[in-house]
């Protein structure tokens, strides 16, 4: 089909997707949901680390660029294929070509897998939310977390995997699913919505509290010095940079198919450069402040123990929420009260990317199906929630979720960005029409460097970083883990994900999704006045 044509219709009769899609009740609801899709877990215990361990103060300068340069950029791709095209990511990718359909089931499939074991980390900061009321962890965090809290679990241990239930992680991760999935059930203004209004502002002021009470701490500055310190050689390393275009993707939810579902359910007349500024930068003045927070309580443990910043260990990942962490809440004054903000910050940040997550999967069934909002909900989040709780709720959980979340996000989710970014510039020219829809919707006109960011800069960057990336896991594994366990679950998620894209692809639609017109658009030369700033 071209951009601009429609297709011969399918001979179906159900109503095409979109045809009476849901859509958010505002902009402002639409820009709550998106910045809490963004604002998740790698904000708060992943981001403070790759900082410190790439330059400290250094590494925002490669980060702001990341931002400007990929994480704008792609996050502004996104909102327009969703919004122009009016569909989940399998719909919006049939639209551009029927062969393009299974990156969209693809992206359908990454996000699957990451959803069965993101939820059991939510499950887990819940259980220390509770936890930090009475310093359950004891005077040995690590051991009461790998052993006494997840039944074990270490590299060693995964020459023998077990699925024996973890009924401390099994039960609030149960209850966790059932609330995910009454909330999807909702529909987009009474679910999604209506949730976003209330978890994103309560978070906001947690967390706020959390890093007022750190920044007031023994050794508070110490710590923020050791972030904020720029280590300017750090900057002529190449992997500085691929760290910071990586920590860019993996916050922004850019890539695998959440924006593109989200802008699909926006009214048709809706700013979308606008928003996608402001998601981005509220999502990565989320990470600077989390940055803060953890840096400073971390100042605080250094402080305590008379060692340097330098010399601590386990600063990001779930070592730090669950280790680390926990250690600083048992030496604090008011740890109780500082522990209990910290880990339902936690909760409440996992809880908006983990529905999401479950939303790309579900819409895309919906608009395949025909299905309603409620049934989809139903027949993907029990399947989904059956999965988390017998991968990610046992004794080998821990090995597992490690091993899947490296390969689904720098093998998988990078690999939907690279190929989105071929199939709209080489196979299926689309920048153009894009940037035109963007530039007739948004108080913030898009130029041609969009294109060439879109089309080179950032593929390239990505495909280097994905190649060193993919030769490194071929040769050396990962960590200290055997080579059947990161085959079966490492590149087995990879390969679960496109068995999902190929499965999906085959299978006939229910719906007239090729019955389909794109937005009329202004002529190119009237657009690039507008791009100026001239009258649209």
């Amino acid at each position: 089909m071209t951009d601009s044509s429609a297709p011969p219709s399918s001979p179906k009769t159900s109503p095409q997707p979109g045809a009476q899609r849901e859509t958010w009740s505002s902009q402002a609801g639409f820009l709550l949901a998106a910045i809490g899709s963004a604002i998740g877990l790698g904000n708060i215990w992943r981001f403070p680390g790759v900082a410190y361990q790439n330059g400290g103060g250094a590494f925002l300068i490669p980060y702001i660029v990341a931002l400007l340069a990929a994480g704008v950029s792609f996050l502004l791709l996104d909102y327009a294929l969703g919004h122009r095209y009016r569909g989940a990511a399998p719909t919006v990718f049939r639209r551009i070509s029927r062969r393009a359909e299974i990156l969209g089931w693809f992206k359908v499939g990454v996000s699957f897998v990451i959803l069965t074991y993101y939820a059991v980390i939510v499950a887990w900061a819940a259980r220390y939310a509770l936890f930090s009321l009475n310093f359950a962890w004891g005077d040995n965090t690590a051991d009461f977390f790998v052993k006494d809290f997840l039944g074990g679990g270490n590299p060693a241990s995964a020459n023998e995997l077990s699925f024996k239930v973890v009924w401390g992680v099994f039960l609030p991760l149960a209850l966790l699913w059932v609330v995910v999935i009454a909330i999807l059930a909702l529909g987009v203004q009474k679910g999604l919505e209506r949730a976003n209004k209330i978890f994103i502002p309560l978070l906001t002021v947690l967390f706020g509290a959390v890093v007022i009470r750190a920044v007031t701490l023994p050794g508070a500055a110490e710590g923020l010095n050791a972030f904020f310190t720029p280590e300017w050689g750090s900057l002529t390393d190449g992997k500085v940079w691929i760290a910071a275009f990586s920590q860019i993707f993996y916050s922004l939810s850019i890539a695998f198919g959440i924006m593109v579902t989200y802008a699909s359910y926006l009214p048709k007349r809706a700013d979308l450069g606008g928003s996608g500024f402001v998601a981005a930068f509220a999502n990565s003045s989320f990470e600077l402040l989390a940055g803060i927070g953890v840096f400073a309580a971390l100042g605080f443990m250094a402080n305590t123990q008379g060692v340097p910043v330098a010399e601590l260990q386990g600063i990001t990942g779930v070592s730090l929420s669950f280790i680390s962490f926990p250690t600083i809440i048992s030496m604090m004054p008011g740890g109780h009260l500082f522990g209990f903000l910290f880990f339902t910050s936690l909760v409440l940040a996992g809880l908006t990317s983990l529905m999401s997550l479950l939303q790309v999967v579900s819409a895309g069934f919906q608009d395949k199906f025909g299905w309603s909002g409620r049934f989809s909900a139903l027949v993907v989040g029990i399947p989904s929630a059956v999965i988390s709780t017998m991968l990610f709720a046992t004794n080998s959980g821990l090995n597992t979720l490690d091993v899947v979340d490296k390969y689904i996000n720098e093998v998988g989710v990078v690999l939907c960005a690279i190929s989105t970014a071929v199939l709209v510039t080489v196979l299926h020219p689309r920048l153009g029409h894009l940037r035109r829809h963007l530039n007739v919707l948004s108080t913030i006109k898009i130029g041609k460097w969009w294109d060439l960011m879109v089309g080179f800069v950032v593929p390239a960057a990505l495909a280097g970083m994905f190649a060193q990336t993919v030769i490194d896991l071929i040769k050396n594994g990962y960590g200290e883990y055997p080579g059947w366990y990161t085959t079966g679950f490492g590149w087995g998620s990879i390969i679960l994900a496109a068995l999902i894209g190929y499965v999906m692809t085959l299978t006939s639609w229910r719906t007239d999704v090729d019955d389909f017109k794109t937005m009329p658009l202004p002529k190119a030369h009237d657009n690039q006045k507008a791009a100026k700033g001239g009258r649209k």
